[in-house]
C-alpha cells in the first residue's frame, strides 16, 4: 500500500528523528529520505556501524561520477550509516557489488566495507 506523500514525508521524518539524525531545517534532505518518500516504503533506518577494509570515498551520489568530498580510512569504523541502496556496481579486487551504503552526508560503496554484501546492515534497511 502507498502512504499519501504527507503521510510519507511525516514517517520518514519520525523515523530519522527517533534514530537521532534529524537534520536542521537549513540542512537538504539526504538521498535515504527523499527515496523513503518517494518509494512510500518504510525502510529499517539505523545507524549502524561499518568498517572500512580499504581506505572508500563518500560521494554525494551512489555512483563514481559523483563528487568525493570525504573518505573513510582503512580500518575506520563509522557509527552513522543509516541504509543501503542498489547504484553503480563497482569492481575490485575480485569483487563485484552494487550496494552502496548511505550516511547522512552521502555514500561509500559497500565493495570497500566490511561485512556481507550489505556491510552488515540488515536486508531491511534498504532506503
Amino acid at each position: 500500500m502507498r502512504l499519501p506523500l504527507r503521510a510519507a514525508t511525516a514517517l520518514a521524518a519520525t523515523a530519522l528523528a527517533t534514530a537521532g539524525t534529524f537534520a536542521a531545517a537549513a540542512q537538504p534532505a539526504t538521498a535515504a529520505d527523499s527515496a523513503n518518500v518517494t518509494t512510500g516504503r518504510t525502510a529499517a533506518f539505523g545507524p549502524y556501524s561499518v568498517t572500512a577494509y580499504e581506505t572508500v570515498n563518500i560521494r554525494s551520489e551512489p555512483h563514481t561520477r559523483s563528487r568525493a568530498f570525504d573518505k573513510i580510512l582503512a580500518g575506520e569504523t563509522r557509527h552513522d550509516a543509516l541504509c543501503w541502496t542498489h547504484g553503480e556496481a563497482i569492481r575490485d579486487h575480485g569483487y563485484t557489488n552494487d550496494v552502496w551504503v548511505g550516511f547522512t552526508e552521502g555514500w561509500a560503496s559497500a565493495v570497500y566495507l566490511k561485512g556481507d554484501a550489505y556491510a552488515g546492515l540488515p536486508a531491511d534497511a534498504q532506503c
